[in-house]
This record gives structure tokens, C-alpha cells and sequence, in this order.
């Protein structure tokens, strides 16, 4: 059985799915055929029902959870690895309250804008851009802030940029949980069966990368664009850890809270259907 598989080519992602789209473990029947893209991307191929298995942000789920439930593993959850707000000139909480900057956001639907919305909901003038593109500009001042996620977080303050806020501190001091950042779900129109051998084989490709670090670095460099292997490796041991391999209880409450805070914010329309696979 063929299933369509849509992830990032950010390290994470290629580091947890090498193994299964490379059929290094036991894929119990199935094969995947693979799209890679950009996060808010694949968000808009869940809104369309597109793919029957991908990675979106907790943010778009809310969306499309009519359609798809959350696998317990391949999750990217964690602490102290939230979005950050920068900038290239000094910038206060006030400027940002304020709502006359001009933020740029890596997507309207990612978990990085619902966390921007909370802290700071009065800045609404937020421009939609490809993550890769928000250093370059606001260098080139297109822009007075950028909200930034994935690599990006190891090398803006090479660039001269500076950090204005950590929204995942911000998230952590404000409910105490880890910050869920992006899940792995599969269609409702499945069988149980089916999604339930996934969610096995997603957990088997993840706790085999832990195992054979170097196995998938072919995979993870060939898609790393010009990115170093040190931050590359950075990015893997940020966003890839134990919520990766099973959700367990921290990391479903974690995933809870920020439904329940995004939905008495009025982020996201109240969600109909269980979260959790199995639930």
C-alpha cells in the first residue's frame, strides 16, 4: 500500500523520516511516496485533505482536524526552542504593541504567528514571507520586525540582527508546558488499521535515527541547502527529542493547552474531533 507522505526538507523532518522512506526499518506493508515543502505549505495541502500523511504546524490543525488526527510520534515539541521576534535596530514590547511595525511571519498558519498573536495581539501588520527570507529582509529594511523559526534561530545574530523576544520563554512562562511547534497527522478516512501501522513505523524511523545518527546524513545534507553540518546538527538536537518518539502524557497536555489558550483567544475555531490518535 502507497501512501502520500508530506514533510520539510528542514534536518528534523529529514533526520526522522530517512528511515522509512529509505525502507531501512520494517515499514509492515507500506510504501510512501514523498513531497517535500515549505511548513506553510504542506499547512495548505492539509487544508486541501492532499496528502494522507504530513507534517503541519499545531496552528493549522485546528483547521483540518475534521479531516486528520495526531500520530504519538514524529512531533517536534520541546523547550527553549519557540520562535524568536528579531530585529535590526533596537525594538521594545511597546514598539511591538503598538501595532504600527511592520512584522514579517513565516505564515499565517503557523504555530509562530498563533505565539506572536498571544503575546503581542495588537500587531496586526504582519507580512506573510518564506522563512528563508525574513533575515535578508530586514536587512534590507523591508521590513522593522521578523519572526523567525527553524535554522534561522543559529545564525541571525551573526548577521547583526538582534532579539527582541523568545516567544517559546514566552509560552513556557505564561502555562508552564513545552512548547508544540509542529505534529505529524494522518487522514480520518484510513482505517484504523492503517493509521495505527504508521504511527508504529513513524516511531520505529525515529527511534532509528537516534540510534544510527550518521545514517541519515546523506538524506539530511542533501537537503540542507548551504547550511554547515554544525547547524544542522543544531536544528536535529533542538527540535527532535523525546516527544519525537512518543507524545506521552506531558506532551498531549502540552498540545491541549495550546488548543484550549489558541480557541479562548479566539485564534481557532473550537475543534470537533479528538486531537490524539486512538483518543
Amino acid at each position: 500500500m502507497t501512501l502520500t507522505l508530506g514533510f520539510s526538507p528542514c534536518p528534523n523532518d529529514c533526520f526522522m523520516f530517512d528511515a522509512m522512506v529509505h525502507g531501512r526499518i520494517d515499514c509492515e506493508g507500506l510504501d510512501f511516496s514523498v513531497r517535500m515543502a515549505d511548513i506553510e505549505a504542506l499547512n495548505a495541502s492539509a487544508f486541501a485533505g492532499e496528502a494522507d500523511i504530513t507534517k503541519l504546524s499545531f496552528h493549522a490543525y485546528a483547521y483540518c482536524a475534521d479531516d486528520y488526527v495526531l500520530l504519538d510520534a514524529g512531533s517536534a515539541l520541546g523547550r527553549n526552542c519557540g520562535p524568536l521576534l528579531i530585529s535590526r535596530r533596537p525594538i521594545s514590547f511597546d514598539d511591538v504593541a503598538s501595532g504600527k511595525l511592520r512584522i514579517a511571519i513565516p505564515g499565517k498558519f503557523t504555530t509562530a504567528n498563533f505565539l506572536l498573536s498571544l503575546a503581542f495581539p495588537q500587531a496586526q501588520n504582519k507580512i506573510e514571507c518564506l522563512f528563508s527570507d525574513i533575515e535578508d529582509g530586514l536587512l534590507a529594511d523591508k521590513f522593522d520586525a521578523g519572526l523567525i523559526i527553524h535554522e534561522n534561530r543559529f545564525t541571525y545574530a551573526d548577521r547583526g540582527l538582534r532579539k527582541i523576544i523568545d516567544l517559546g520563554e514566552f509560552w513556557e512562562s505564561e502555562t508552564g508546558a513545552a512548547i508544540p511547534l509542529g505534529g505529524i497527522v494522518i487522514n480520518r478516512r484510513l482505517s484504523d488499521d492503517v493509521r495505527q501501522r504508521v504511527n508504529r513505523v513513524m516511531r520505529r524511523s525515529v527511534e532509528y535515527a537516534f540510534a544510527n545518527r550518521a545514517a541519515s546524513l546523506p538524506f539530511v545534507r542533501a537537503n540542507a541547502q548551504a547550511m554547515s553540518d554544525e547547524v544542522m546538527y543544531k536544528h536535529i538536537d533542538l527540535y527532535v527529542n523525546e516527544y519525537s518518539v512518543d507524545l506521552g502524557q506531558e506532551g498531549r497536555r502540552a498540545v491541549e493547552v495550546l488548543f484550549e489558550r489558541a480557541r479562548k483567544s479566539g485564534v481557532i475555531p473550537a475543534v470537533r474531533e479528538g486531537l490524539f490518535l486512538g483518543a
